[in-house]
């Protein structure tokens, strides 16, 4: 597994850069990263650095339309994997539906309303925190249905690994997947890191992924002002929209409380399903 300090390195890299395969493939088939041929971006919550998540329970992808065999006996075998949440549009689900595997349940919820298209004014001052803010609270309005869906998944499930995922992997699941680390209790700093390592982990589909955003946010072009401040991953923009989380619902707890209608006792089970188990029940986790 590489470092933490290794692994945030590699992700800084500005996506208008390609990072070169003798760079980002071992990473991509070492912890976190999961290969699962077929997909990208795939990784396991609790084994990035630093993650109080427990291992083998919560992944993450990005869209499955492509799944090979091997790819399907890595979610359903090795992986384990019970149910499959897709955190996507009516649109993007038609033009790439989940495959279904034996065993494995899939769940869509349709959201209340459709996503607000990025413009890409929001994203031209500084490094677009402005942007970042405005679309990641979005997301947590648009998909509050199926956050609702994958946190009782935890509470009433806690043998059934599950995967969540978007088209990139990235952004919709990327807030959620920040929901899940924050109310396993890990550090901003972990969260941070597990946010940015979607730059490593789309790199096989970075050009598409360029031309597919261009394409929602009718960019003449990629040089458009405010083109590369949406399609990179900074650690800036995760932290304004941090901030605008706390001041529009007083932090994730909060959200999954007040927002989501999920009781005390519901949270306090979440967590505890989600806590890296001790090895032995009298012994203290290690730092």
């Amino acid at each position: 597994m590489e470092g933490a300090e290794d692994l945030l390195k590699l992700a800084e890299t500005d996506v208008a850069q390609e990072i070169p395969k003798e760079q980002y493939g071992p990473v991509l088939y070492s912890p976190p990263f999961v290969y699962v041929d077929g997909t990208f971006n795939s990784r396991d919550l609790g084994l990035v650095p630093g993650s109080p998540l427990r291992a083998g329970f919560a992944f993450r992808s990005g869209m499955l339309a492509q799944l090979t065999d091997n790819g399907k006996a890595v979610l359903s075998g090795k992986l384990g994997i019970k149910r499959i949440f897709d955190l996507r549009s009516p649109e993007e689900r038609e033009r790439g539906p989940d495959p279904v595997l034996d065993g494995v349940e899939n769940t869509w919820i349709p959201s209340a309303r459709p996503d607000e298209n990025p413009d890409l004014q929001w994203f031209v001052a500084g490094g677009g925190e402005d942007g970042y803010r405005i679309m990641y609270l979005d997301v947590v309005d648009v998909y509050e249905e199926s956050w609702k869906a994958i946190l009782q998944h935890v509470r009433d499930r806690p043998d059934d690994p599950f995967l969540v995922h978007c088209t990139a992997g990235r952004d919709r699941t990327g807030v959620f997947a920040g929901l899940l680390l924050t109310l396993a209790g890990a550090s901003e700093e972990t969260i941070i890191l597990d946010y940015l390592l979607s730059r490593i982990g789309t790199e096989p589909a970075r050009v598409q992924l360029l031309n597919f955003a261009q394409a929602g946010t009718n960019a003449q072009s990629q040089d458009q002002p405010g083109f590369y401040n949406l399609c990179n991953l900074r650690a800036s923009c995760w932290k304004t929209f941090m901030e605008g989380l706390q001041q529009e619902y007083g932090g994730f707890e909060q959200l999954v409380r007040n927002k989501l209608g999920f009781s005390g006792d519901d949270l306090a089970k979440i967590k505890a399903n989600l806590a890296r188990p001790r090895i032995h029940a009298e012994e203290p986790l290690s730092s």
